[in-house]
């Protein structure tokens, strides 16, 4: 693995997903009251950043249908920022008509041709564009930008993806505006030589951007990826509680990272996220209840370390 001297960090910050990258994969609509109710139960956990919901098409992710609702009713402390996932400009104009309710959005694509060709219809270059008018107008508006890249590691139809194409559309992204790039690893294919490999040129190809990880524990390599990126000096994590998520193609790729595992870990290393454990926990059984069943994440079903 690549090493870049950085000790670990005494701190990181992490950004709950679940409340749109897990809820969009449900096979059934979330009732929204329930994401309002899990929604304060994480920031109540002590989680300062929170992806509440996403302003896609209604006909294409009927999961997601209520984000205004969401937005309305849910209730957040001050300090939690809120942000929002805009897949484009009409996005963007949905999202505006509620401009009061949180702070920043995320605007994503896929590295891989075939997965943003699958995922959303059109080509890199088409999203990308489009991105780059969206950020503008959000930056105008006074929004912090984050730019998602998926398949940054690995696509399922084309293999592998180079850094240089991945770090390419991350500079057109810093250039539109965006303060944040995150690397999705939508499928679950990274390993940690390669994360350790990447983050190291993408902190030197772009200075100045905050840098998020953002994986995906299809292959069990979720937090041994985490580590990796921690060790390249990553600060900055995406996860979702209860591993909920996935990617909607293709058929197989199962959820993110759970958020309850990644402090875990993170706690027992000496690294502090400012989130209570337990509360977590707890936020998490309320999903189990509100989804009719069991969730995948490793705590909940063996608890945390309990030093005798």
């Amino acid at each position: 693995m690549a090493k870049t001297g950085f000790p670990l960090p005494t701190a990181v910050k992490v950004r709950e997903v679940g409340p749109r990258d897990g809820f969009q994969n449900e096979p059934e609509v979330v009732a929204t009251a329930d994401k309002v109710h899990l929604i304060e139960m994480l920031a109540m956990a002590g989680l300062k950043r929170i992806e509440v919901t996403s302003f896609v098409r209604p006909d294409v992710v009927p999961q997601l249908a209520d984000a205004e609702a969401v937005l309305e009713h849910v209730r957040l402390p001050a300090d939690v920022a809120v942000s929002v996932l805009v897949p484009n400009e009409r996005g963007l104009e949905r999202a505006l008509s509620h401009r009061d309710r949180f702070q920043e959005i995320n605007g994503f694509l896929s590295a891989s041709e075939t997965h943003n060709q699958k995922n959303v219809g059109r080509s890199v270059e088409e999203s990308l564009a489009g991105l780059e008018r969206t950020f503008a107008r959000a930056c105008a508006e006074g929004l912090r930008c984050e730019g998602v890249i998926s398949t940054s590691f690995g696509c399922p139809y084309e293999g592998h993806v180079s850094p240089e194409r991945v770090l390419a559309i991350a500079q057109r992204f810093a250039a539109a505006g965006a303060q944040e790039v995150g690397f999705g690893d939508t499928t679950g294919m990274a390993n940690p030589l390669q994360v350790g490999e990447f983050f190291p040129l993408a902190f030197s190809a772009l200075e100045g951007l905050e840098l998020t990880a953002h994986f995906h524990n299809t292959r069990g390599q979720g937090l041994a990826n985490v580590l990796a990126a921690l060790e390249a000096g990553v600060t900055s994590f995406e996860s979702s509680f209860g591993e909920l998520g996935g990617c909607p193609v293709p058929a197989g790729a199962t959820g993110n990272i759970a958020t309850e595992d990644l402090v875990s870990m993170l706690h027992e290393m000496g690294i502090e996220t400012g989130i209570d454990l337990e509360a977590l926990l707890d936020a998490s059984r309320a999903a189990q209840r509100a989804l009719g069943r069991r969730l995948s994440s490793h705590l909940l079903t063996a608890g945390p370390i309990e030093w005798k």
